[in-house]
């Protein structure tokens, strides 16, 4: 559930904030490789701000991601969002930059899903186990629990559980 936070000393009275958040939106989808639905933009604008002693137009970023970041795609990140903030804001790419972290699902949580039904990545419900076995149409989220898990393993083969965590770590690599 990648979340990036954008805040600038540019007021936002006036400008077309929807075009914003969607190009941002797309932008770090694509470079991380998740999907949109999952993606967040929090942009705030008008906040006092000074960088390198002056007032300037200016802006600060922080993306919070469950994996999909690396070197070489924070680079790209931040001059794609630098693109955006100079031509939508007339923030120069010299006055903005990203910091970024790579958490674990278990610092997300989305409390407000009911315990049924699919719940995104990161979840403080476990529903794990439909990658070890038949549960109550949950998918997994990979979630810190494991708790339902338990009830199945014990029922499965060795060669069904290592095939269902090759499946986890495909489900990983793509969410």
């Amino acid at each position: 559930m990648p979340c990036l936070n954008l805040s600038t000393n540019v007021s936002l009275e006036g400008v077309d904030t929807s075009t914003i958040l969607s190009e941002a939106t797309s932008t770090l989808a694509e470079l991380i490789g998740k999907p949109e639905a999952y993606v967040m933009i929090v942009l705030k604008g008008s906040v006092p701000m000074a960088f390198g002693g002056t007032e300037q137009p200016a802006a600060y970023g922080e993306l919070v991601s469950i994996g999909g970041l690396n070197p070489t795609v924070n680079k790209k990140l931040s001059a794609a969002i630098a693109d955006i903030l100079e031509t939508k804001l007339s923030v120069p790419k010299n006055r903005f930059f990203l910091k970024f972290y790579d958490t674990k699902a278990s610092h997300l949580s989305f409390p407000n899903y009911p315990r049924d039904e699919s719940l995104p990545l990161g979840s403080s419900h476990c529903t794990f186990c439909v990658c070890l076995g038949p549960s109550k149409s949950r998918i997994c989220t990979v979630s810190a629990c494991f708790t339902p898990v338990l009830d199945h393993v014990n029922k499965l083969s060795p060669s069904i559980i290592k095939k269902s965590f090759y499946k986890l770590f495909d489900f990983l690599n793509i969410i």
